[in-house]
């Protein structure tokens, strides 16, 4: 499966680097380009959805200390994590290689459709959080900062999805605008609604200093938050191949630097809104966000008597949800489409993909529309559903991988591989322990 960039999408970096191949020479893999910014613009975007705007809430409930500790680990995590797929991808022997025919060529069929099944499983429960998140992002800005009355959920719900939809349907050129419309203010309002808050900041938290055990079990209940909320991996499976169409034996490097400059920018742009977001806010107040279910930029405008973070902040969350959207639909409905026409092949009844394109959109809208009407805990569904899912097929696999497959050989013996294990592992156990519990 292929899921795509979701502020500039892989299909759009396909589109625009086969226009460059065609105006001029290969680019040098030992230069940096303009390609290459765009790529960490597009994975940076990936990241940059309802998980971002969320984390500040989970994150900070547990305290100035623990958050802390998260910043030093993030970094790292999201690197090497992410390093270690597109590794991973460009270690088939075919140069078009996706990321289920890569795992379909080292482990087997029957594992190519479990990883493709999982990958589904990993990318559709965060489509399903948009639903919720842009339905609760426009309703309280109707109501709190327009002063309208809420419309009902119902419609406003199918309002939103089927706008969003529309821009799917309508095809890639026109996502293509939207996204590169939309990228730049992202980071920009992002960087000036942290720098905004900074006068708010209140010191009190970092004299609280938590015990030992409130620490870890903060830091470890948080860890697949922080897995979801800088996840970009719904873009390397594509993002890899195009490396290896233009730098053939130099993907891996190029690939490397494009990850690392990726991971510093998220590190540096998210981290700093969060502590911007968590210093600004009291713990009283988190958790009321937290229980109103609202990103929380939304839950800013509602508090602060300020036309500045009143209207920018729920036009940041809103652009956030709407570019992550695109992205995530789009790998959601590559992973359907694939499991579908691999079942039907299987049973030796081929569909045509215009067919299943069709189903699925269908199937994309009523469930979208369903679980935005429920109206979930999104914080939950982060969890509960996300974030496991993508431990597993982002730190788990790629170590299975470099231990078990000849093409991944040369990977073995880094620290790093054990430091991706062990927060893999975190991750998941965390989400074990609270269904057990």
């Amino acid at each position: 499966m292929k899921p795509e960039t979701n502020t500039t999408t892989a299909a759009a970096l396909d589109t625009r680097t086969a226009a460059h191949n065609l105006d001029s020479a290969p680019l040098s893999a030992s230069r940096w380009n303009k390609v290459d910014t765009t790529w960490v613009l597009s994975l940076f975007g990936t990241a940059v959805g309802a998980g971002i705007l969320f984390l500040p809430i989970n994150a900070g409930l547990g305290g100035f200390w623990p958050l802390l500790a998260m910043a030093i680990l993030v970094g790292p995590m999201t690197y090497f994590a992410h390093r270690n797929l597109s590794r991973f991808v460009l270690s088939s022997k075919n140069p078009k290689a996706d990321i289920t025919d890569v795992v379909e060529e080292h482990f087997g069929k029957g594992a190519g459709k479990l990883i493709t099944l999982l990958y589904f499983f990993a990318i559709y429960p965060i489509v399903l959080i948009y639903g919720v998140s842009i339905t609760n992002t426009v309703d309280s800005f109707m109501t709190a900062q327009l002063g309208m009355e809420s419309l009902p959920r119902w419609l406003l719900s199918i309002t939103l999805i089927m706008g969003m939809m529309a821009v799917m349907i309508a095809g890639e050129k026109l996502m293509l605008k939207i996204t590169q419309f939309l990228v730049y203010p992202l980071v920009a309002i992002l960087a000036g609604m942290s720098i905004y808050l900074i006068p708010d900041w209140n010191f009190a938290a970092i004299s609280q200093a938590p015990t030992l055990m409130d620490f870890t079990t903060t830091l470890w209940l948080t860890i697949p938050v922080l897995v979801f909320a800088f996840n970009h991996s719904p873009a390397v499976s594509s993002f890899a191949r195009k490396q290896r169409e233009q730098y053939g034996d130099a993907a891996v490097a190029k690939s490397d630097a494009i990850l690392k400059r990726t991971s510093a920018m998220l590190l540096g742009f998210v981290m700093f809104f969060v502590f911007s977001v968590v210093l600004s806010l009291s713990p009283e107040m988190l958790a009321e966000a937290k229980a109103a279910n609202l990103p929380v930029l939304s839950y800013l405008a509602n508090v602060h008597d300020n036309v500045f973070i009143s209207y920018f902040g729920p036009i940041v969350a809103f652009v956030a949800i709407v570019s992550s959207f695109f992205g995530h639909y789009l790998g959601a409905r590559e992973g359907m489409n694939g499991i579908i026409m691999k079942q039907a092949k299987a049973m030796g009844k081929p569909l045509q993909k215009k067919h299943v394109n069709l189903f699925t959109i269908c199937f994309m809208i009523a469930t979208l529309w369903i679980v935005a009407i429920i109206n979930p805990s999104v914080l939950g569904m982060i969890e509960d559903l996300g974030g496991p899912i993508i431990a597993t097929i982002l730190f788990l696999m790629p170590m299975y991988a470099i231990k078990r497959v000849p093409a991944m050989a040369k990977y073995q013996g880094s620290i790093a591989n054990v430091f991706v294990t062990v927060m893999g592992l975190v991750a998941i156990s965390a989400i074990i322990f609270k269904l057990l519990a």
